[in-house]
């Protein structure tokens, strides 16, 4: 079953999620807007149905298909210069053409790069970052919305423990494609999702504390913030996160589930902070790409913390993917603190009227880095109320509220 692909009906439920539900926050591209798709050659059928459902709803689809295999040779041949080489014009007119984004994930060798130094990797990284601002710019201003979804490749299915058959399932299920009508699923998720975003934000919510045999953490929620969720922003996205005050993150965590990043397996994490800095940061696997990760600038710092609660998740099994592992369900539904860049639309007020100064002020991380780390273990999660009030508000994989 290495060559199973799912059927022309499938995809094309996937594409229509991706373009009429996830793009423009929950609402669809508009006609006239430019929708750059971008994924590997082995996605190209993907790519097809979301050219046409681009083209049906009036849009301008730009396709972009990336050869797979070969990053390995590109880091091995490439020197500093051609590491930060940076198309400035190029990438600034694309930034300001594009109304939307879809990308999508397709490993073909998820290890491919586990024999590259990770300072290259890194630095790879970290020249494109004026871009992605460019990007997050545009995203505050209102101008500009983006979604990821998943191809499965049999490398991917191999490493998850499942058939390629089976691997494609999980994704079926996890994006309601099983359904005739997959989007009124989506918007019954999100509605479900702003009812407990609701009750969150209306508490005075100070601290949060998360403790359990694998955590023992204190997160300062920080000024004006709020949690989101569901906004279209990953397909699948059952989870409920907000962007702390980084500066106020003690304790320490560890992570179960294994993740895949930068063609590399990073597994058995065990990070621990102090006074908002990441001060330990030890792996099992992947020791050498998450020191460099951590020591790249401003990734000691948090930017995210996200629950998924267990009633709201159709994943049921560990994909070695970020993109469904960070929303699995399971008995304890999970848990995942991301080290690196914050989410500005955590902000509860106009995004619009900041600048970088306010940003930092607030305890926004700013950073190249944005890597989720994920704990399937059990934990309760308490916030913590004005006159050192403590409510329990996440507990045995569900909100409590």
């Amino acid at each position: 079953m290495s060559h199973y692909q799912p059927s022309k009906q499938i995809l094309q439920r996937y594409a229509r999620v991706l373009v009429n539900y996830a793009l423009n926050s929950g609402k669809g591209i508009k006609p006239g807007e430019v929708v750059e798709c971008v994924m590997p050659d082995a996605a190209k059928a993907l790519g097809l149905a979301l050219q046409n459902t681009v083209l049906k709803s009036g849009g301008h689809p730009l396709i972009r298909l990336v050869p797979t295999l070969f990053d390995k040779d590109f880091f091995r041949l490439a020197d500093e210069r051609q590491l930060t080489f940076f198309p400035e014009k190029y990438l600034q007119a694309k930034a300001d053409l594009i109304d939307h984004q879809i990308g999508i994930i397709a490993d073909v060798n998820p290890l491919e790069l586990q024999s590259v130094r990770p300072q290259k990797i890194i630095l790879k990284r970290d020249s494109q970052k004026p871009y992605r601002d460019w990007l997050d710019e545009k995203e505050t201003a209102g101008k500009f919305t983006w979604t990821l979804g998943l191809w499965a490749t049999p490398a991917k299915a191999k490493l998850a423990g499942l058939s390629l058959r089976a691997y494609w399932q999980q994704i079926i299920k996890a994006c309601f494609l099983d359904k005739a009508d997959p989007i009124s699923q989506w918007q019954k998720v999100s509605q479900l999702q702003q009812e407990i975003i609701k009750k969150l934000n209306f508490l005075p919510i100070q601290l949060i504390k998360v403790k359990g045999q694998d955590t023992d953490l204190t997160i300062k929620i920080g000024e004006n913030r709020q949690w989101v969720g569901g906004s279209g922003r990953n397909i699948p996205s059952f989870e409920i996160f907000t962007s702390p005050d980084w500066r106020g993150v003690s304790g320490w965590m560890r992570f179960n589930e294994p993740i895949f990043r930068y063609g590399n397996k990073i597994s058995g994490v065990y990070l621990e902070l102090k006074h908002g800095l990441v001060v330990k940061a030890q792996a099992k696997t992947g020791q050498k790409l998450l020191t460099a990760m951590v020591k790249s600038k401003n990734a000691d710092k948090i930017g995210e913390f996200s629950l998924t609660d267990k009633r709201l998740s159709r994943i049921n099994h560990i994909m070695a993917e970020i993109l469904f592992d960070e929303n699995i369900s399971g008995q304890y539904g999970n848990c995942h603190l991301a080290i690196g860049k914050s989410y500005k639309d955590c902000y509860r007020g106009d995004a619009k009227q900041l600048i970088a100064k306010d940003w930092e002020d607030l305890g926004f991380n700013d950073s190249a880095e944005h890597t989720d780390f994920i704990s399937t273990s059990d934990r309760t999660v308490i916030a913590v109320l004005p006159n050192h009030q403590e409510k329990i508000i996440y507990q045995h994989g569900r909100f409590t509220l």
